[in-house]
């Protein structure tokens, strides 16, 4: 997979444990964008040239890809954002706000990202509504015990992480839709973490609302992906209101376009898009089964190693995680740790990881992370070892 990717050709030095931030781009994504900009680049649905409909169809195209890596219904479901927390602003304004009251609630997650925290938080404050939490325990796994209290006839969204990017848990979502749904309440599912190495059916899992980001799943940065069941889109209105997304405008009112066009206003990220949809082709390529299967392969013997280590605490022992690896070492702050690491061509994660709440819970302010991707290698896992061991020396 390496050769794929030009950066990594580029920097044989490097092993880069960084993806769960961003992942590297393989040359197809990249030699789309510099398609796009050097061939197609053109705006898109009102332009009558030529450029502007080979363009139109590149865009269309990619959405099309994403309809079918995640098993839409329709193309009228997938809605271009750019990043899930757009994606989650947007279902929280559109959707939620007309519908919360006093009294009501909201429940999500202590592990949940900031852009599927904050979003929820505010709108409850202002509105004077309850954020509800759902717990973890100290192994890094959710409560689940505890959802059938949270959840009541006065709840307006559940929203819940598929894969937490700090403890690498994977959450049972399927039984989790399945809860909030015996109570008729609409479920928001963040797949920032997930889609780029598990197959996700969003007909299956039955979901009201999916979001991720493109730049997690080897695809450019500035594209995201907000999946919403048509009917409840139907009865959404936009929150972001500009060109394209109209259908009329006079002086007595506008009509607003139909889906999913209405909820993207002005210029979008065509070249992204684009990009995004190249990168779910190479995945489909490449088969998320055996990324799954090789990155699991990584987490296991880098977990082994690392636990092997005095002082060394990994924060996040669900029994079902993916390749994300968080600990926190005696003496040594989480930037010490992944400064001198990067002395050793080693790019890791350090601080909060946007997950504040998450933390305090484990009563730390943050951890240092490696995280694995499809070009990582066992001899990469093999170098982290050996630079943490030099940084125990250090601290020592």
């Amino acid at each position: 997979m390496r050769k794929h990717f030009p950066l990594i050709q580029k920097h044989p030095e490097l092993a880069y444990l960084d993806n769960a931030a961003t992942t590297q781009k393989p040359q197809v994504v990249i030699d789309a964008l510099v398609h796009y900009y050097t061939q197609l680049n053109a705006n898109i649905h009102r332009s009558p040239h030529r450029l502007g409909a080979e363009a139109t169809a590149a865009y269309e195209g990619a959405r099309e890809l994403v309809r079918d890596f995640i098993g839409a219904a329709k193309m009228e479901e997938i809605v271009f954002t750019k990043g899930a927390t757009e994606a989650v602003n947007l279902v929280a304004q559109s959707f939620v706000r007309p519908r919360l009251q006093a009294g009501d609630n909201v429940v999500i997650s202590i592990m949940e990202h900031h852009a599927n925290f904050v979003p929820w938080q505010v709108l409850c404050a202002e509105k004077g509504a309850e954020l509800r939490i759902i717990p973890v325990d100290e192994a890094g796994e959710l409560d689940l015990s505890q959802l059938d209290n949270l959840l009541d006839e006065r709840t307006k969204m559940l929203a819940v992480v598929h894969i937490s990017n700090t403890l690498g848990t994977i959450n049972p979502i399927k039984n989790i839709i399945q809860k909030a749904h015996e109570k008729e309440i609409p479920i928001l599912i963040d797949a920032a973490q997930s889609v780029a190495h598990y197959a996700l059916d969003v007909q299956e899992l039955d979901c009201d609302f999916l979001v991720f980001s493109g730049h997690k799943v080897y695809a450019p940065t500035g594209i995201g992906v907000l999946y919403a069941k048509e009917n409840i889109l139907e009865n959404m209105k936009p929150y972001q209101y500009g060109g394209d997304m109209i259908l009329s405008v006079t002086l007595e009112g506008t009509t607003f376009n139909r889906l999913p066009y209405r909820f993207e206003a002005g210029t979008p990220p065509i070249a992204e898009a684009i990009g995004l949809g190249k990168a779910l082709e190479f995945l489909r390529g490449v088969g998320q089964e055996a990324i799954q299967a090789h990155i699991h392969q990584l987490l296991v013997h880098a977990t082994a190693e690392l636990s092997k280590i005095e002082g060394l605490r990994i924060v996040g022992q669900a029994a079902e995680k993916s390749g994300i690896l968080s600990f926190t070492l005696d003496h040594a702050h989480p930037h010490d740790i992944a400064t001198l690491l990067d002395q050793s061509h080693i790019a890791i994660r350090a601080g909060h990881h946007c997950t504040q709440p998450l933390m305090e819970r484990f009563g730390i302010s943050g951890t240092a992370r490696a995280s694995f991707a499809m070009y990582n290698t066992m001899e990469e896992v093999d170098r982290l070892v050996d630079a943490v061991l030099g940084v125990v020396k250090v601290f020592s």
